[in-house]
């Protein structure tokens, strides 16, 4: 069991009639979030999803500044809070507990959220669940349909690029990941460099539905690799490149299908060689894809294609979940509560928290991981 939670004493919590009742907050970036979801029988149920986005504080910047966002989500939490408690139409004593992200992300931007939830929890006399912020995204598909584990999960996004094995809540198992950058971030970066503004995920989404990436030829990394690792730094630094000569508003659109159509070519590659190994082990056959980056239609429609091609039924969470979110902490906290699964009131806010921990620590892909721990 992961060292930040602890098993409460009388096991696992019972539903009330209607279901378990959490509070989830989310700062672990640039949007400041509260949800409040509700998990019955029937499946999870969201009453309330409240966003405040900092992209207007950070689009001068061409990213994030984590002392901005921190000190934004200091301003923000409590009425973001408040709004949501108040939309979902309920009062404090009508929940069960408060899930708060504790990691992995911008340290003080997870401190103000946690410090909050931790507050809140102690004056409500309510359980505090400790969410890791990727297992939030990896049980977020659960938001739009009822959905069995276990399932084959590629979780992709601005900082992380994974497939995992996901059994239930608390129990992955790593298959493979980014042994440089992430998918949203070479999305990001490379953006950057053809003048895109931030967020530059979307702008190069829009910009490559009028171009015709046949264009430009870049490179394929880690193509003599048996294992279901990615790596995004050799097309990021080429597309890079790439833009600095591009002189019409039709080269850059070239480019951008160029980028979106080789990002997702890797991560089909990976996540096909994910699947016929999964197929060999589960008669269950589900693909799921999560994270920021399963917003991008491109994208999803070629992994859709490719679940198709080998038998698995696919699921992405609906578009409202694919980005970072409260709703998605809210509903990995119930599950954990469920369970039995509730963290210390000094639990710590955490920079790294790989989902698969053992795997992290003892094959670790960043060999460097200094005393933050083991990145992925």
């Amino acid at each position: 069991m992961d060292a930040d939670y602890s098993r409460a004493t009388d096991g696992a919590t019972e539903r009330r009639s209607d279901g378990l009742t959490v509070l989830g907050l989310e700062t672990s970036c640039d949007e400041t979030a509260a949800s409040v979801v509700r998990l019955s029988a029937a499946g999870a149920e969201v009453l309330s999803s409240v966003i405040h986005s900092q992209i207007d504080d950070h689009a001068a910047y061409g990213g994030v500044v984590p002392e901005i966002a921190a000190r934004s989500h200091v301003e923000m939490i409590d009425g973001v809070t408040r709004r949501a408690m108040a939309e979902a139409g309920l009062d404090w004593s009508a929940l069960d507990g408060v899930a708060a992200t504790a990691g992995p992300g911008l340290v003080g931007g997870v401190m103000v959220g946690l410090s909050y939830g931790k507050a809140a929890a102690l004056a409500r006399g309510l359980p505090l669940i400790a969410v890791n912020h990727l297992e939030g995204h990896a049980v977020s598909a659960r938001l739009g349909a009822e959905t069995a584990y276990p399932f084959l999960l590629l979780l992709v996004s601005g900082g992380h690029c994974q497939l995992l094995e996901v059994r239930g809540i608390g129990d992955m198992s790593r298959l493979g990941t980014t042994i440089d950058d992430a998918a949203g971030e070479a999305f990001d970066k490379i953006a950057k460099a053809m003048g895109l503004g931030y967020p530059g995920g979307p702008a190069l989404e829009k910009l490559a539905a009028s171009g015709d990436g046949a264009r430009f030829e870049l490179p394929r990394a880690l193509l003599g690799r048996k294992d279901c690792d990615f790596s995004f730094s050799g097309l990021k630094t080429a597309a890079s490149r790439l833009a600095q000569t591009c002189e019409t508003e039709q080269d850059r659109a070239d480019l951008a299908d160029a980028v979106q159509k080789a990002i997702a070519r890797q991560l089909a590659e990976r996540s096909e060689r994910a699947m016929k190994d999964y197929a060999e082990a589960h008669e269950h056959r589900l693909f799921v894809v999560a994270g920021g980056v399963a917003a991008n239609k491109t994208i999803r429609r070629t992994l859709e294609d490719l679940a198709t091609k080998h038998g698995f039924a696919f699921l992405a969470p609906p578009m409202a979940y694919c980005t970072d979110n409260a709703a998605m902490i809210a509903l990995a906290g119930a599950e954990r509560l469920e369970k039995g699964l509730t963290s210390d009131i000094d639990v710590a806010a955490r920079p790294r928290w790989p989902l698969d921990e053992t795997r992290a620590s003892v094959d670790p892909v960043h060999k460097k991981t200094g005393r933050k721990g083991a990145k992925a």
